[in-house]
């Protein structure tokens, strides 16, 4: 299967965790087992991931649903106080990077960035829907609906990431970043005007549709590394790793569509 999205799956200690046993070039001296022995082992119960450690998926959906609790208590706060918008932003970037790029999942720091990015989403919630009432609601529904038909799009095996597909969405993500620092940037010196300065009007709707489909890949991406960890017996604390990878993407997918709408509502 092809890789990306989420850098800790990339890293080199989940790579080391996940190379099967006795994958070395020592010579081991097994001992031989009696026939009492045997039968033991025979008859005990046998070991499931939660047993043995390994990542499962009901791992993976706790710790997700842990992340999105922190996020939506800190999203009322930031929605209350919009004013930490702009400090949610900040430190949830710094921590999504730190968390990107950390050599194994940290628990303290991962939910940290989850309540940075409530305050940050509250915030923007607010502004956007007092200016287009119903817009963060609107935006919210669709979030999840793109999930859940991702979601089942991918069990179904009808969408699947594959190498070209992958290739492909890291060149669009490069231009899109691109594309965004420097709207960023004319945005922070009066270039432009409006709020979204270079992405309105039409070319917002296409720039937010392309970014929605990027999501969307994204998030095939990071079902498809929960799939390979859990098949492949990863650690269980890689679930803190899923369910970060999968925190960013509905993130950024939200943040989109509620671009879309509030750009939709304007025209």
């Amino acid at each position: 299967m092809a890789t990306g999205g989420n850098p800790m799956f990339q890293s080199k200690a989940f790579r080391e965790q996940m190379r099967p046993a006795g994958d070395s070039n020592t010579q081991r001296t097994v001992e031989p087992m009696s026939a009492q022995s045997l039968q033991d082992l025979y008859n005990s119960p046998s070991a499931g991931p939660a047993q043995t450690g390994r990542l499962t998926y009901n791992d993976v959906v706790s710790k997700t649903v842990l992340m999105f609790g922190a996020l939506v208590i800190t999203a009322v706060i930031g929605w209350q106080i919009p004013a930490l918008m702009l400090p949610g932003v900040i430190i949830g970037l710094v921590l999504g990077l730190v968390n990107s790029f950390k050599r194994e999942p940290s628990p303290v720091l991962i939910m940290l960035y989850a309540a940075a990015e409530g305050l940050f989403l509250g915030g923007i919630s607010q502004v956007i829907d007092g200016m287009y009432p119903g817009a963060a609601i609107q935006a919210v529904i669709a979030t999840f609906s793109v999930f859940a038909v991702t979601l089942a799009l991918y069990r179904s095996g009808k969408y699947r990431a594959t190498p070209k597909m992958t290739r492909m969405f890291f060149i669009a993500m490069g231009a899109y970043l691109v594309f965004s620092l420097v709207n960023l940037g004319l945005m922070l010196f009066g270039v432009t005007d409006g709020m979204f300065g270079l992405r309105s009007g039409w070319l917002g709707l296409a720039i937010g549709a392309l970014a929605v489909l990027l999501a969307t890949y994204s998030l095939v991406l990071d079902f498809t590394q929960i799939q390979r960890g859990v098949e492949q017996g990863a650690p269980a604390k890689f679930a803190w790793t899923a369910a970060f990878g999968l925190t960013v993407t509905m993130v950024w997918l939200y943040v989109e569509i509620l671009r879309i709408i509030a750009i939709l509502r304007e025209n």
